[in-house]
């Protein structure tokens, strides 16, 4: 309203103006002048009202004209990170997507990312939580998808205090170190066998995190036949996350669920309660039995929590089993892919396989098994690690963030409430960043420069900023502990006649296309060092 009476008042100013400059012109015989003093002040007007008018209605970023209610669906690839990197190459740095009735925003630059995750991070602290999720995260109860508040820095400080800490990991290192153990003495069993590595490593992680969580696995036969129904269940629950929902695309259906995705995952989630409910009677039954003595898992640690009333945010059952979901599922398949990724990239370059495995010769030794304490030690390894990472990160478009308002980035307006993906696979393979970003080469890792903070938007595979992940330090140790096992255990060769590739396939998580099988022989000088 404002706006319009503004407009009329200068309209009308104007025209007096013109028609007494016009009059005094033609009495003065001075037309040219006065016809060029008023096209000054026309486009003064003009510009002025431009500049009003952008800065009531900032603009959105560019992007592929879409089809009516539909928008850009339909043109989606199903490998998105390099579909989005083909189009900012199109469109820049920043554009956007109508995905239904929401608006995606992909942004693929460092400064634009830092914009959003480091100069706005209290404004895109928020998620924006797809319809399964709010049914298999006990209604958005857990730390990945809870909004950014109260309950969320409560979630995030028992995850980083009490069960991520270096002392908490380190009281659970038995744990780790027996299932690793397990599966040497598989893979020493199919010796001269080609072996599923991806599989392999999936179920390994599987039951180091439940191991680490409720002590599953070991002798304790009720416990480990709950894993194994658990591993079933989370498979399963991996397949409903990754496909595309029409639900999160038009929220109005959201009720009639018309692909019966959130309808089969409630099943799911029951079976997935139900082990949950049966795994706490069994810890809380071994805890009454134990009394006084120290925790030996997270679940203890999670319970003991659970009792404490004098908390300001009150820790419930609800969380208790959302955190146990969180450190399963986002556990299992980011650290089994990694892993399999990095065999895969080390098995295609022989001298970087070569290099990692003497300086395990050096630090280790072939008479030793190595443990957790080798690990520090392992500077290259641990610079495969971060190329893994860059090449191959586990969430290439992390998880999607939702401004809680209106922002500017990039001189453009992400709307309140936008879905914004951070493109980090595209980052990491910027010409203008990496010198030849396509190639496997530890040693760009070796001068130390890059960490996992976030702190550098050239190199953030875990994130930034305050909902940058906090299973980091779970990851980190997984990773090193298997990755550097198997290659000082055994050596890796292809099957005959069998193709080496290294494509991608877009999902909940960065996968290989295809799975990696590799023959491993053994490499250690003592055999009673796999049994």
């Amino acid at each position: 309203m404002k706006f319009t009476i503004i407009t009329k008042s200068l309209t009308s100013a104007l025209s007096q103006a013109w028609s007494s400059w016009w009059s005094e012109g033609l009495k003065s015989k001075d037309t040219l002048t006065v016809s060029s003093l008023a096209l000054l002040i026309i486009l003064w007007w003009f510009t002025w009202i431009s500049k009003l008018y952008k800065s009531r209605n900032p603009k959105l970023p560019p992007g592929p004209r879409g089809l009516p209610l539909v928008g850009n669906l339909p043109f989606l690839h199903p490998d998105l990170h390099t579909y989005f990197a083909r189009l900012a190459q199109t469109y820049g740095p920043i554009f956007k997507l109508q995905l239904g009735t929401k608006l995606g925003v992909v942004v693929t630059s460092p400064s634009l990312a830092q914009q959003a995750l480091k100069d706005n991070d209290t404004t895109f602290a928020n998620r924006d939580v797809p319809a399964v999720a709010r049914v298999v995260g006990y209604g958005g109860f857990d730390i990945v998808w809870t909004p950014y508040g109260p309950e969320w820095r409560m979630l995030r400080k028992v995850c980083v205090r009490e069960m991520l800490s270096n002392a908490s990991m380190d009281a659970v290192y038995s744990l780790r170190k027996r299932e690793v153990a397990r599966m040497v003495r598989e893979i020493y069993g199919k010796v001269g066998s080609p072996v599923n590595l991806g599989e392999q490593l999936f179920l390994t992680i599987l039951n180091i995190i439940t191991s680490m969580l409720w002590g599953g696995g070991g002798e304790d036969e009720r416990m480990t036949s709950l894993g194994t129904e658990f591993r079933e269940v989370v498979g399963e629950i991996t397949v409903l996350l990754g496909k595309p929902n029409l639900s999160d695309f038009f929220p109005i259906l959201a009720r009639f669920d018309l692909q019966g995705i959130q309808r089969g995952m409630r099943v799911l989630f029951l079976k997935f309660d139900r082990i949950f409910e049966s795994i706490i009677e069994e810890r809380l039954k071994l805890m009454e039995n134990e009394k006084g003595k120290e925790s030996k898992d997270f679940l203890q640690i999670l319970l003991r929590l659970r009792e404490e009333e004098d908390a300001k945010t009150p820790f419930t059952a609800k969380h208790l089993k959302a955190l146990l979901m969180d450190m399963v599922v986002g556990g299992t398949d980011t650290t089994s892919n990694t892993v399999e990724w990095a065999i895969a990239e080390l098995m295609n370059n022989r001298e970087a396989m070569r290099k990692a495995q003497e300086e395990l010769e050096v630090v280790v030794g072939l008479d030793s098994k190595l443990e957790e304490s080798h690990l520090p030690k392992l500077h290259y390894l641990q610079a495969v690690m971060k190329e893994v990472l860059r090449l191959h990160p586990a969430l290439p478009l992390l998880v999607p963030h939702c401004p809680s308002s209106a922002c500017d980035i990039g001189g453009y307006m992400v709307p309140e409430g936008a879905r914004v993906f951070i493109n980090v696979w595209a980052i990491h393979r910027d010409p203008s960043i990496w010198d030849n970003p396509l190639e496997f080469n530890p040693k760009r890792f070796l001068n130390g420069k890059w960490d996992f903070n976030g702190t550098d938007f050239n190199y953030f595979p875990f994130g930034s900023g305050r909902r940058r992940c906090a299973g980091i330090p779970m990851a980190e140790r997984m990773f090193m502990y298997e990755l550097a096992t198997l290659l000082h255990s055994f050596d890796w060769e292809l099957p005959l006649d069998s193709e080496f590739d290294l494509k991608e396939k877009f999902g909940i998580v960065l996968k290989k296309a295809t799975p990696m099988i590799a023959i491993p022989t053994p490499r250690l000088s003592n055999p009673t060092l796999y049994t």
